[in-house]
C-alpha cells in the first residue's frame, strides 16, 4: 500500500544571522549566490542557489535568539580545491584540508555568523 507523501517539496532552508547586511554582502558577493528578494523592510531575504533557496533572517528582528547552524549547508560545486582556492583569496578561511570520502570532496568553512557551510562535489555514482 502507497501512502501519498505529505510533503511535496523543500522551499528554503533559513539561516540566522546577527547582521543581516554583513550576511548578504557574504552570500551575494563573496559566494556569489543569486539574490532573489527582500523580505518587506524586514532584515531578511532571499538567495538563489539553483535548487534551494537560502533566507538569511536577521534572529533579533524575528524575536529569536541568535544561534549558528553547527552542521553544514553542502553547496554543490565542480571542483572543490578550484573554489576553496578562490573564497580563500577573499578571505574565508576554511577548517580543514579537502576530505576525500571515497564518493566526494568536501571542504568546511563558516560564514561571518558561524553557520557551516561545506564545498562539495560528488565524483562517483
Amino acid at each position: 500500500m502507497s501512502q501519498e507523501s505529505l510533503v511535496q517539496g523543500v522551499d528554503f532552508i533559513c539561516v540566522p544571522t546577527q547582521d543581516y547586511e554583513k550576511a548578504k554582502e557574504f552570500y551575494g558577493d563573496v559566494l556569489g549566490l543569486e539574490f532573489g528578494k527582500q523580505w518587506g523592510d524586514r532584515p531578511a531575504g532571499e538567495f538563489e542557489t539553483g535548487n534551494l533557496t537560502i533566507a538569511l533572517m536577521q534572529s533579533d528582528a524575528f524575536g529569536l535568539e541568535f544561534k549558528p547552524h553547527s552542521l553544514p549547508i553542502s553547496f554543490r560545486v565542480d571542483d572543490v580545491a578550484a573554489r576553496k582556492e578562490e573564497l580563500e583569496a577573499q578571505g574565508v578561511e576554511f577548517q580543514m584540508d579537502i576530505i576525500d570520502s571515497g564518493v566526494c570532496h568536501q571542504a568546511f568553512f563558516s560564514d561571518p555568523d558561524g553557520n557551516t557551510l561545506n564545498l562539495h562535489h560528488r565524483y562517483a555514482d
